[in-house]
């Protein structure tokens, strides 16, 4: 009795040619050296992605520890003067001693402002400097 099963038909030897074979070779070779440089890629800009948030966050904290350390400051100064301004006699000694008071925070705010500032470009340029280094090292310049 013949049977009816397609697949249990004696198969017919089928050899893939030369060419065919070397192209697929060629094209599996060709997928793993891209998937190891994607992988390099993708480790590094992972590695790079956390550093930038790890020098954001320590910025973030410098930049918040100056901010209480002028808070701190502030509120010294603010109480300092206040404490002056009750043992003032007289309305001229008191807009006298206002006017310095004025003075000295004008001056104090602007040495804040300009560290304020400082520190900002200091975490910006810092929180940047891992994606610089490593956009280098991916886009070499043309030489």
């Amino acid at each position: 009795m013949a049977s009816t099963d397609p697949f249990s038909a004696s198969i017919i030897p089928f050899e893939v040619p030369e060419q065919v074979r070397a192209f697929a070779e060629k094209g599996v070779s060709q997928a793993r050296d891209n998937y190891a440089r994607f992988k390099d890629v993708a480790e590094t800009n992972n590695s790079t992605i956390e550093a930038v948030f790890a020098n954001a966050s320590k910025g973030a904290s410098e930049y918040s520890a100056k901010v209480m350390e002028i808070v701190k400051a502030n509120t010294t100064a603010s109480l300092d003067f206040a404490q002056e301004l009750v043992g003032v006699k007289t309305p001229s000694e008191a807009m006298e001693l206002w006017a310095n008071h004025a003075k000295k925070q004008f001056e104090t705010f602007s040495v804040w402002s300009k560290e304020l500032t400082e520190l900002s470009q200091k975490v910006a340029s810092e929180t940047v400097e891992p994606i610089k280094a490593n956009a280098s090292k991916l886009f070499k310049p043309a030489a």
